[in-house]
């Protein structure tokens, strides 16, 4: 069955009219994939699925939010769009703004986004600006520019990105029969995407599509944790180049999220969300980019400290929880080759490529 895009999907939930030309790249209808052996790794009550957002047209979940935002542009007469990125909004907002042909400028903070990622933005013909300073130095400036210019700012503080992105839950919600899971986890970098899950949940609940709504549980990396702190990060450090933010512009809306659901926002070292992005791969045969395994690890930090312990619901022995994989692997390849076991080389010999592998070699 094609895929019409997801305002299609889900017009009644889009601020948009029988007029509005759609703008899309059939986003949305990720695959929701449960995680056997992560379940059973983790914690003998939780049944784990994985919302793999990777699969997106430019590999990430802001494709979600950037084809109602680019659709909305174009709407109200824009000609060009502008936003700040530490890669995966830069990405999506190219190549949907060259798919509804109009311009696109895009900044960066220097050296401080995967190449992958860059490549995206780069080869969809959007100015890439690299400016020295951060991801929130960045965002202030392209705000202060599309303020005073005809440039649409189509970051997440954009709301027509979160009305796109909130899309996510319905489709979680449809493909459990009408039932939210009874968590969610999932990355918090500049926090609209757990804000937008939220309100999807929030909306379908309340339209009576779904029986309950989820607990929320976010995480921030350790050296980017903003909310978890309580007090923005000047510079923030972490590998997970996707979630380095340290004052992020939802905020507030994502500790709404947090306190309505009954969930938390915590925060994950480095070496846990490696650890967790290797197992993904490893064991579930699911690449992600590092930023989304930070809810795997988060996780793992929260059952083994005993969270999980009692929350077995009344209407299963089993716990279901959704874990959000924003990005596809193939957008920080680096990272995946540097948390790799190193390539072997060998003579061209059946013996020394078996002994390599681990296996004898069988006597004819």
């Amino acid at each position: 069955m094609r895929n019409e895009g997801l305002i299609n999907r889900y017009r009644d939930y889009m601020p948009v009219s029988d007029d509005t030309r759609i703008v899309t790249l059939s986003e949305g209808s990720t695959p929701l994939i449960p995680a056997y052996n992560l379940s059973k790794a983790i914690h003998p009550k939780l049944e784990i699925w994985l919302k793999y957002e990777g699969l997106n047209p430019t590999g990430s979940f802001k494709d979600r939010g950037m084809t109602m935002a680019i659709t909305k542009a174009v709407e109200e007469g824009y000609k060009a769009v502008m936003c700040a990125s530490t890669g995966n909004t830069s990405a999506s907002a190219a190549a949907y703004a060259a798919r509804a042909g109009i311009r696109c400028a895009v900044l960066i903070p220097e050296g401080k986004i995967a190449l992958g990622k860059l490549s995206q933005a780069m080869i969809h013909g959007a100015k890439v600006i690299q400016i020295r300073g951060n991801f929130d130095e960045a965002l202030t400036q392209v705000r202060k520019i599309c303020e005073h210019n005809p440039i649409a700012l189509v970051n997440s503080v954009n709301p027509f990105r979160i009305e796109g992105q909130k899309s996510g839950a319905f489709e979680i919600v449809d493909d459990f029969e009408g039932v939210a899971p009874d968590f969610q986890a999932m990355p918090v970098g500049n926090a609209g995407n757990i804000s937008a899950y939220w309100k999807g949940y929030t909306e379908y609940h309340a339209a009576g599509k779904s029986k309950n709504r989820p607990v929320m549980l976010g995480f921030q990396a350790a050296g980017s944790a903003p909310i978890v702190l309580g007090h923005p990060v000047e510079q923030p450090q972490t590998f997970a180049t996707a979630i380095r933010i340290g004052n992020p512009a939802s905020w507030k809306t994502a500790e709404a999220a947090r306190d309505e659901s009954g969930g938390l926002i915590d925060m994950v070292t480095d070496d846990e969300i490696r650890a967790a992005y290797q197992k993904l791969a490893a064991t579930e045969g699911v690449f992600c980019e590092p930023a989304s395994a930070s809810g795997v690890a988060g996780l793992i930090k929260l059952s083994a400290a005993g969270y999980f312990d009692d929350k077995t619901p009344a209407h299963s022995d089993k716990i279901r929880v959704t874990c959000i994989l924003t990005g596809h692997g193939l957008k920080d390849p680096d990272s995946a080759i540097a948390s790799a076991e190193e390539t072997v080389t060998v003579d061209n010999d059946e013996a020394k490529i078996l002994d390599a592998i681990g296996l004898e070699a069988v006597v004819a």
